[in-house]
């Protein structure tokens, strides 16, 4: 899996609860083209679960705390340093050259890929949703990318990110991206925030992975 190489930049965040919004610089990043697939989660970690969705589907029914284990496991298979550090929380050094999840912003921004739209085309051709998807994440890379050559950052399955919601309110809730196989279009928006525990799994929930610089 070559990483795509994500210039520097930055971009205006929003919050639609709250009505309020961030601006966010981001450094030049690498991101994966798609999200992790089952075949590369069974790979690293042994064992992926069970879903009817092919090998090159997404891994879904994974949690935010799964995706840190893989992340780490899979920089340690490549003799890279992971990124985090697990004890009772989890601390993410950012210079360690290993994997890890995208922020929110890098999430963001590498989806809207100079778009400056709800999203980087016409939903049908670049994202798996309720009208076309028949409820079932579908082999990844199969709809359009973006101008970047990032596929599924709309549709097919929600991605973790590593930010933490908005802790005064709800704790530490993690915040997904991008929109998923059930879903309408109101879901299926570059903007579009959710959130939930970091040991929540549910069938259209996966990640990507990103490394620093």
């Amino acid at each position: 899996m070559n990483l795509i190489e994500i210039p520097a930049g930055w971009i205006v965040l929003r919050d639609e609860r709250t009505r309020t919004n961030w601006r966010a610089e981001i450094a030049a990043f690498r991101l994966a083209p798609h999200p992790v697939t089952r075949e590369l989660y069974r790979a690293v970690t042994g064992d992926a679960p069970e879903s009817p969705a092919g090998p090159r589907a997404p891994v879904t029914d994974v949690s935010w705390l799964d995706a840190i284990r893989f992340c780490n496991l899979l920089s340690r298979q490549r003799d890279l340093q992971p990124c985090y550090t697990v004890g009772e929380d989890v601390a993410c050094d950012w210079t360690a050259d290993g994997y890890r999840l995208p922020t929110e912003a890098e999430w963001e921004y590498a989806c809207r890929a100079g778009h400056t739209g709800v999203r980087y085309g016409e939903l049908d051709e670049i994202a798996w949703h309720r009208d076309n998807s028949g409820g079932e994440p579908h082999d990844v890379a199969t709809r359009t990318p973006n101008a970047w050559g990032l596929h599924d950052m709309i549709g097919n399955v929600w991605e973790w990110c590593w930010d933490v919601y908005d802790p005064a309110v709800y704790g530490p809730y993690r915040v997904f991206r991008g929109g998923g196989v059930h879903d309408l279009p109101r879901a299926l928006r570059a903007a579009c925030r959710r959130k939930s525990h970091p040991a929540f799994r549910i069938d259209d929930l996966g990640f990507r992975v990103a490394r620093t610089g």
